[in-house]
């Protein structure tokens, strides 16, 4: 926790400036009625507070004394929060009034022309590609290739000895954006784009320094390395005139309305961008859901007889899983839309205001972060009945509009994520069909880096049993 409070605090420091500029605008508002809330210590804000502490605890408990839109001051800037379906649907939906906006040494660890830096005609442009490369008929063809990685992945857990489940996922979803992205890569790209992935992925989150040694710095230079395999990659794609319909194909491919083509920095920051958006998120979910699942041994078996219905059928037939039958598993669609609004992988989003706005007589100055609460609306008991409990049958009638946003709303929503429901429902066939399992030490507890997944990332010992 030391280790924490310091690189919040180095963090701080770093945006003396930004905050210093804001000072001089308090006669702006003065009169004017701002949300609700507190703002915290001069500087630091609310910001150890909200890292001391389970995040979740910080926002319910300041829902609980302010209500649905409150403000706070965390990681250097104000903010306002919201944690009703209606407020956070405003947001995601109002573009023009509200931006995507990350921190600089993100940007440069994923790259500058990644889509989701961007708005207007270029964010729309890519992620139409984006979306083109992973719609449903792009993902019919790919269910044989998911299945095969998955069955690979799992075979490699039996036996019994203990694996770190959520670091496993992680490889699993790594191996699915591969295919996604490039198709069948050849081997030696394979490897070297993970070595340095891995590289990037941990100083993703480290304190922003180039001081030569740290995680930051050394996850820097591999991010040169992995733009240098990229242009190896695509130049090689362009001399051989292939025209692929996995995404690298449709970046290559694609002419704007001057007939302009993507830089191959712009198709290299896309890539690195996708990689990112679909490893930590799908891995986490994955991760809850076979905790889900340990936990829940009715629902479980209940799981286990529609698939292995399926199992048995494809056995017998000498088939593999095919689309079709990934879109008619009822239960085990309902699991994964439960898990999703249990976890909330994604439990709030920043954007940023573009101009003043108001809304439900509240003023949301320009410049000030506005973060829609995933999580509080996805367990709010207004929205879903009995909210902490793991309950897949509540999804047999759809939510209520807006309620439901597990990879968020409007133009800036997740383009991945059909992909990462299929990705989910190919693992759990192969696992409740070929598998038993059981969760290693404490069951509770979470951990964030910065996506919540269970302590210790949930480890467990898994066994291949007989089938049929």
């Amino acid at each position: 926790m030391a280790g924490v409070l310091v690189y919040v605090l180095i963090f701080l420091l770093s945006l003396l400036s930004c905050i210093t500029k804001r000072r001089g605008k308090k006669e702006l508002y003065k009169g004017v009625k701002l949300t609700p809330g507190s703002t915290g210590w001069p500087y630091i804000g609310e910001t150890l507070q909200l890292y001391s502490q389970d995040p979740n605890v910080f926002f319910a408990e300041k829902q609980k004394r302010y209500g649905e839109i409150f403000k706070t001051h965390i990681l250097g800037c104000p903010c306002v929060m919201l944690a009703s379906a209606e407020a956070a649907r405003f947001v995601l939906t109002q573009a023009h009034l509200f931006k995507p906006t990350y921190p600089k040494s993100k940007e440069h660890l994923i790259g500058p022309s990644a889509l989701f830096f961007h708005q207007g005609d270029y964010h729309m442009r890519l992620r139409k590609l984006v979306q083109g490369s992973l719609s449903l008929d792009a993902l019919r063809n790919l269910v044989v290739d998911i299945s095969a990685i998955a069955a690979s992945t799992l075979d490699s857990w039996n036996g019994g000895h203990v694996i770190d489940t959520f670091q496993e996922m992680k490889k699993f979803s790594f191996e699915v954006g591969i295919l996604a992205i490039f198709g069948h890569l050849e081997s030696h790209y394979r490897e070297e784009l993970k070595k340095n992935y891995r590289i990037v992925d941990k100083g993703y989150n480290s304190f922003p320094t180039s001081i030569p040694g740290t995680s930051y710095k050394k996850a820097l230079t591999a991010r040169k390395t992995l733009s240098k395999i990229l242009s190896d990659i695509i130049s090689e794609r362009k001399e051989k005139r292939l025209l692929e319909k996995d995404l690298l194909g449709c970046l290559l491919n694609s002419k704007d309305d001057k007939g302009q083509v993507l830089t191959d920095d712009q198709i290299a920051d896309n890539i690195i961008g996708v990689l990112f958006a679909a490893q930590d998120t799908t891995a986490s979910a994955l991760t809850w859901i076979v905790k889900y699942l340990h936990d829940n041994p009715k629902l479980l078996e209940a799981v286990k007889t529609e698939q292995k219905a399926i199992y048995k059928m494809n056995v017998e037939g000498n088939q593999p899983l095919s689309w079709s039958q990934t879109r008619n598993m009822p239960l085990t669609q309902k699991v994964v839309l439960e898990s999703l609004r249990m976890a909330s992988i994604i439990s709030f989003t920043f954007r940023e205001a573009v101009a003043d706005v108001e809304y439900k007589g509240y003023l949301i100055p320009k410049g000030w972060k506005v973060m829609p609460l995933f999580r509080n609306i996805h367990h709010n008991p207004e929205y879903f009945s009995d909210p902490e409990k793991f309950d897949p049958s509540r999804f047999e009638v759809a939510p209520k509009p807006n309620t439901f946003m597990p990879f968020g709303s409007g133009v800036h929503a997740c383009p991945g994520n059909e992909l990462s429901k299929l990705e989910m429902l190919i693992i759990i066939h192969q696992l409740v069909s070929k598998f038993r399992w059981e969760v290693v030490g404490s069951q509770n507890g979470i951990q964030y880096g910065p996506f919540p997944v269970p302590l210790h990332g949930l480890p467990a010992r898994f066994w291949k049993e007989s089938t049929i």
